[in-house]
């Protein structure tokens, strides 16, 4: 440890000149010669758009215009312009790749513990095989392969719980568990005996990103798109007509859009317009050595590495390495001032490294490293990167506003920006997602994230980069926000476990005495298991009462609401005081959104959705209303409303003691709605329960939820009836055969694969979106079918993504997957080819490593007749 320790301490006593803001200069000239990995020298300045030019273009209306010449936007500018577009214009404060994109290590793996990302990150490796050719710009990029090591058994587990959720892409991503002696062989730097098993993704590694983000912009160039250099953003006015007028230090760009890819700035720039993004920014520091002789020797390059449990990086530079850990929270550096906002100036600077903060990092290192301790630091690197709370970043169009796009705050910006250019050139110039990505929309955040939720999220997120991702994994900084149902405390005092549902407190099970309560993660069943069971008997053999405050609620109002409702749905509109299940659908026929729609008038329907869908399905329809011109509006009362809803067999006779509203079954038929009071409390109630069971959902202001689940838990206390959480309502939904959006439909399914058939009203005689593409596939019939699955496990249960097997090839893979606890099996839905679909048929599901049988079972397993149908 010697030199290292050498090395660190000469390195504090150095003056930091070119780590310090306001030298770039050195900087820039420093990272070039240390990381441009043998690339051709980059395409000189003169090559982009000049002054003048610039002038001229301001005569005309640009298509599109991006804010940012980061590798995301520029990345962008390459993929619309490869489309075909227009009139497609980069503007960048200084010059390109300035802000975190110069100084970033490069790595670039298909790996993702997010399932949707496989596909973004392998979009970016085939381009970055390809781009060099394309563009005559050399990127870069080193595919040596990564191995993720895994020190400890719950670690192994999480390597086993990712391959079972890749299997769907294992045509393109090669990805499987190894040995420490295959680790030994492949990298025989490092001591194994601290090593239990790796994940090893080959063909990966790491790319420079100057390089890259040059080739970028070269074939944007190619293509016809235009990027100007040193034009920084002064001013945003949207026009009534929803183009936009961007000030520039020589004028006015008018555009027909416009795109945040502005990374660092994101936060500062959408101030601009009013808003404020959910962005922050971290300190991440990386140091390179000197040249290791042991590497030096090589012939051939070392896979990268990645120490999961001491979290850090390690890849070869050149014949020396780089090392980049991820330092604990409380180590972090407070950076307060980040979240107000970057300074104007800030370019091609660093912050002034702290090895302090790393010291752990780089010892465990040099332990898993012996050759490390005859090292010395060459160059250390603290930069900063842009974090939203979850670090996924930021891609879409940003709610409620027209026309303005963000691709920014993306903490894998390298390795997602082939992928997601490609992605956004989609939805830009036809209106539609490609495939489902809502994990980086960012409808996903909204009024109720503040700043200090984002600071204090962002730091749990960067201190926990590494750690283990269970399923149902709970993160508690920040929390709760605003977003709480009234009767939060209550519920708490009564044993709720709450998870967090799009800013909201959701309580997921109940811990009553003699239960151990709390957060207990695990891949297999754990504290939570047997009080759910207790909430589902309950609640079908008397009755529960569960808080739904979490679900999106809003009003569509206007003389045009049954026109618009009827154009988005392919499902006709119920008579005033009906409700009705209805999907909204993409033009090419799959499920965009799946609503609950109460008809409260001829000009107010009130629509109930999924937390998670709020902000997506409202964007949805005002999109498609500006463009139509319907005269209506939305109101969304998701944060001032309250939900809270009773099922099971005594339900009817607790309701019937609050309220002087006759609530018979002949008076109050299944998805009737009506308005009445129930002690005292002003409720608007919905004869319907997703567990299947008898039961009525009550919304209500949120200033009454209290006094209503008071006065429902009096009533209900004679019946047996008690609380009731989402973990529960789970596992009776998929007994009763209940498709959940996000799950078992999303833009990526038709609704007939889907199983909705029942749903879609061709007949209908207003013509609705997608309605000629139902026409085509029910003509062309589907060839896949989500089944219901019955799976002969041991102590784990089944959730979304899991790969399904069939004579040692995969078949499909799992939508959602629960405990029955009615019937006392693990059931979970499938995406299956039709071949495989029927009852009866055999496969396996991948759980931790083992194929367990699995039987297709006819659907629903608990056949009584559904209130919501």
């Amino acid at each position: 440890m010697a030199a290292l320790a050498r090395g660190r301490d000469a390195l504090r006593k150095v003056e930091f000149g070119w780590l310090q803001l306001g030298r770039p200069a050195a900087a820039l000239s420093t990272r070039r010669q240390c990381y441009a990995t043998n690339a051709k020298t980059a395409v000189p300045s003169k090559r982009y758009a000049t002054t003048d030019q610039l002038s001229e273009r301001m005569k005309d209306t640009a298509e599109t215009l991006i804010i940012g010449g980061g590798c995301l936007g520029c990345g962008l500018v390459y993929h619309l312009a490869k489309a075909g577009m227009k009139d497609v214009v980069l503007l960048e404060k200084t010059e390109l790749t300035a802000g975190s994109t110069w100084h970033a290590a490069g790595l670039s793996t298909f790996y993702s513990g997010i399932v949707n990302m496989k596909k973004i990150q392998h979009e970016s490796i085939k381009l970055f095989q390809t781009l060099e050719k394309e563009t005559g710009q050399q990127v870069g990029f080193h595919g040596p392969g990564t191995i993720r090591l895994a020190k400890t058994p719950q670690r192994v587990d999480e390597f086993r719980y990712q391959i079972q959720r890749h299997g769907w892409y294992s045509d393109i991503i090669n990805q499987s568990i190894i040995t420490p002696d295959e680790i030994k062989k492949l990298h025989p730097l490092i001591d194994t005996d601290q090593i239990l098993a790796g994940l090893y993704m080959q063909g990966d590694g790491h790319i420079d990103p100057y390089s890259l983000t040059q080739a970028y912009a070269a074939g944007a160039r190619k293509y016809g798109a235009e990027i100007y250099q040193r034009q920084p953003v002064l001013g945003l006015k949207q026009c009534s007509d929803g183009t936009w007028e961007v000030e520039t230090k020589h004028g006015i760009i008018k555009a027909n859009r416009v795109v945040n890819a502005t990374g660092l700035w994101s936060h500062e720039f959408s101030k601009l317009h009013g808003n404020q993004l959910p962005v922050m920014t971290v300190q991440h520091q990386y140091i390179v050595t000197t040249t290791v002789p042991e590497i030096q020797a090589r012939s051939t390059e070392l896979p990268v590495l990645r120490d999961m449990d001491d979290s850090y990086y390690v890849r070869q530079e050149r014949s020396g390495l780089l090392i980049g850990p991820y330092e604990a929270e409380h180590k972090m550096k407070q950076q307060k001032h980040w979240v107000e906002g970057v300074p104007p100036g800030f370019g091609r600077e660093l912050f002034e490294s702290d090895l302090d903060r790393i010291d752990n990092h780089l010892e465990a290192a040099m332990s898993l490293m012996p050759v490390l301790k005859s090292a010395d630091i060459q160059t250390v690197v603290c930069g900063p990167i842009a974090f939203t709370p979850d670090s996924m970043g930021l891609v879409g169009p940003y709610p409620g506003l027209k026309n303005y796009w963000c691709l920014c705050a993306a903490a894998g910006g390298i390795i997602w920006s082939g992928g997601l250019g490609k992605y956004l050139t989609h939805w830009i110039m036809t209106g539609e997602q490609p495939h489902d990505l809502i994990e980086l929309d960012p409808v996903r955040y909204g009024k109720w994230t503040s700043m200090d939720y984002v600071e204090a999220k962002t730091r749990e997120t960067y201190g926990m980069y590494n750690h283990i991702v269970y399923a149902n994994d709970e993160r508690f900084a920040g929390r709760p926000t605003e977003r709480i149902s009234g009767a939060y405390g209550k519920m708490k005092e009564r044993g709720a476990q709450f998870v967090h549902n799009t800013g909201w407190e959701q309580p997921g099970w109940f811990a009553l005495s003699g239960d151990e309560a709390g957060y207990k993660p695990s891949f297999r069943r754990t504290n939570w298991f047997e009080p759910v069971g207790r909430e589902c008997r309950m609640v079908t053999e008397k009755a529960g009462v569960i808080d739904l405050s979490s679900v999106g609620k809003f009003e569509v109002r206007g003389k045009d609401a049954s026109k618009i409702m009827e154009y988005l749905c392919a499902r006709s509109m119920p008579e005033v005081g009906k409700s009705v299940v209805a999907h909204m659908l993409t033009s090419r026929g799959t499920v965009h959104s799946e609503l609950t729609i109460c008809k409260l008038n001829d000009v107010r329907y009130f629509c109930i959705t999924g937390a998670a869908s709020e902000l997506f399905d409202i964007r949805w329809i005002e999109t498609h209303a500006d463009k139509g011109g319907f005269d209506v509006s939305v109101l969304n009362v998701s944060d001032d409303g309250g939900c809270l809803s009773i099922a099971g067999p005594k339900s009817r006779e607790i309701l019937q003691k609050l309220t002087t509203t006759d609530v018979s079954d002949a008076a109050l038929l299944p998805m009737d709605n009506v308005t009445m009071d129930i002690a005292g409390v002003e409720v608007l109630v919905i004869r319907g329960s997703s567990t299947g069971e008898l039961g009525y959902e009550f919304y209500h202001d949120k200033k009454d939820t209290l006094k209503l689940y008071e006065a429902l838990l009096e009533a209900g206390e004679p019946y047996g009836m008690g609380d009731f959480g989402s973990y529960a309502l789970n596992s009776m939904r998929i007994e009763r055969g209940y498709r959940r959006w996000g799950n078992d439909m999303t833009i990526d399914y038709d609704p007939y694969e889907t199983g909705l058939g029942q749903y879609i009203d061709l007949n209908k005689s207003a013509d609705f979106i997608g309605k000629e593409a139902l026409l085509k596939l029910k003509e062309k019939g589907t060839n896949r079918k989500l089944a219901l699955l019955s799976i002969a496990t041991d102590n784990v249960d089944s959730a979304k993504y899991d790969t399904v097997w069939c004579d040692n090839k995969v078949a499909g893979y799992v939508t959602s997957g629960t405990y029955s606890y009615s019937t006392n099996q693990i059931i979970a839905y499938a995406n299956l080819p039709l071949n495989l679909a029927s009852v009866g048929s055999k496969v396996e599901v991948e759980l931790l490593g083992k194929h367990y049988p699995a039987t297709v079972i006819e659907e629903p397993i608990i056949k009584e007749k559904s209130a919501r149908l």
